[in-house]
């Protein structure tokens, strides 16, 4: 009678779950200090939001207040008129923000689904515009503004980020609509559904938590936007936030205290608005890794 004899299974020391646990902690102190390092700024911003001028150029930027000085906060809500600056941005993010992502599901549909000539080539070039820096478009986009009467209106500015942004939205989107299943799609035709309503009731549905962060992502971009607002916009009726945080600082004069109160109120808005959809971000990765 032959015996068989069987190899012993290898048990897993307790040492490497050790070992893996060790590592964990290493790396998610790291991770903390990263995080408690990118908050230093924003901790002396806050320090010196409410410190006086005298206090600042006496006792300097890491010192604490000697008192609790407002006036600098109202000094900068008055001097730029905050609530119309807030008014600007608001208006032009979520303007950029929704258009944007239309034109880029729109071309993206195209290019992903539709599979036109040339896709490769196409959604090359619209990287390629993606990479230009806007020093390089400054003078063009100003000239077109000029010609075309849209100067210092903001309508001009949303035009101009509308196309840039949905430049990078076309080319992300395209590359997740170029791997969509066919099945669905020959699915909605079986049932009769044309490109029209295969985009809005198969499409759009299962791509909605990227359609998410993008919204969210344009949002940002274009509310943190400086050097073509600053061209386009010379109107203190038209100017955004940051060009209004931009316009405290002279060429031999600086008010430190006011400059870090008014980067303190610039700062609440997008901060509002990132913890407002915190979940649609959260949510969208996460989709994004499921898939």
């Amino acid at each position: 009678m032959a015996i068989t004899l069987t190899p012993p299974r290898r048990v897993r020391r307790p040492a490497d779950r050790r070992h893996r646990g060790v590592a964990r902690w290493i790396v998610l102190a790291l991770v903390g200090a990263a995080a408690l390092a990118m908050l230093v700024p924003f901790a002396f911003m806050l320090l010196n939001a409410f410190k006086s001028p005298g206090d600042y150029s006496t006792n300097g930027p890491l010192s604490w207040p000697g008192e609790f000085y407002t006036t600098g906060l109202r000094t900068y809500w008055e001097q730029v008129d905050f609530p119309v600056k807030l008014w600007n941005s608001v208006l032009i993010s979520g303007s950029v923000a929704v258009l944007a992502v239309v034109v880029s599901l729109l071309s993206a549909y195209a290019l992903g689904i539709g599979r036109i000539r040339g896709r490769l080539w196409i959604i090359g070039l619209f990287l390629l515009a993606n990479m230009l820096p806007q020093e390089a478009l400054i003078y063009p986009l100003y000239h077109f503004a000029k010609e075309a009467g849209l100067y210092n209106t903001r309508l001009a500015v949303i035009i101009i980020f509308t196309v840039i942004q949905a430049a990078f939205g076309t080319y992300l989107l395209a590359s997740v609509l170029g791997t969509f299943p066919r099945t669905l799609l020959e699915a909605a035709a079986l049932d009769g559904a044309g490109r029209w309503r295969t985009l809005w009731r198969v499409v759009l549905p299962n791509i909605r938590p990227t359609i998410s962060v993008l919204l969210v992502f344009f949002f940002i971009w274009t509310w943190n936007e400086f050097l073509i607002p600053l061209v386009m916009l010379i109107d203190n009726q038209t100017q955004t936030v940051p060009v209004a945080l931009a316009s405290l600082q002279g060429d031999r004069l600086m008010d430190a205290p006011t400059t870090n109160a008014g980067a303190l109120i610039s700062l609440l808005p997008a901060i509002l608005f990132f913890l407002i959809f915190q979940r649609t971000l959260s949510r969208g990765i996460t989709a994004g890794a499921d898939k």
